[in-house]
């Protein structure tokens, strides 16, 4: 079974964030596209949220504006196969339990889809990897900051 991994769908890469990113409307319409399939066919959905540690940085501080998921994201409560995990480091399994979440889904396979490309979807998947899961990302449900 494929689980879909939302990593990190977060206002702070709006372009009112304290890290916009490019492109963040067509990202975030490509990763509602994604939420609706797995949705439909009744796949689990991960919704992974960075929280820096106070003092850290101004980004991603729990409580904050910037730290919540993007209007319209995040776990539909009473599913059952939505969960929101927490991470503080750049992988998503590292501490979250969400290694644990997919075996108990019975998960083979990951879509990865967030923010950002090149640091905290890359590392989740190579995490995954390590699991011995397969991994596809989907491009245009991914942003990444600006060269």
């Amino acid at each position: 079974m494929q689980a879909l991994l939302v990593v990190d769908a977060q206002n702070e890469f709006s372009s009112e964030g304290l890290m916009p990113v490019p492109e963040h409307a067509e990202v975030v319409a490509a990763i509602a596209r994604r939420v609706e399939d797995a949705r439909s066919e009744r796949r689990p959905i991960a919704w992974i949220r960075h929280n820096n540690r106070p003092g850290e940085s101004r980004r991603f501080l729990p409580g904050t504006w910037g730290a919540d998921f993007t209007s319209g994201f995040g776990a539909r409560p009473g599913t059952g196969i939505e969960v929101e995990f927490v991470k503080q480091v750049l992988g998503a399994f590292t501490g979250s339990g969400l290694g644990s979440w997919l075996e108990a889904q019975q998960v083979s396979e990951v879509l990865i889809v967030g923010s950002l490309a090149h640091m905290c979807v890359s590392t989740t998947a190579r995490e995954a990897v390590m699991r011995g899961l397969q991994v596809a990302i989907d491009p245009d449900a991914t942003a990444s900051e600006p060269i």
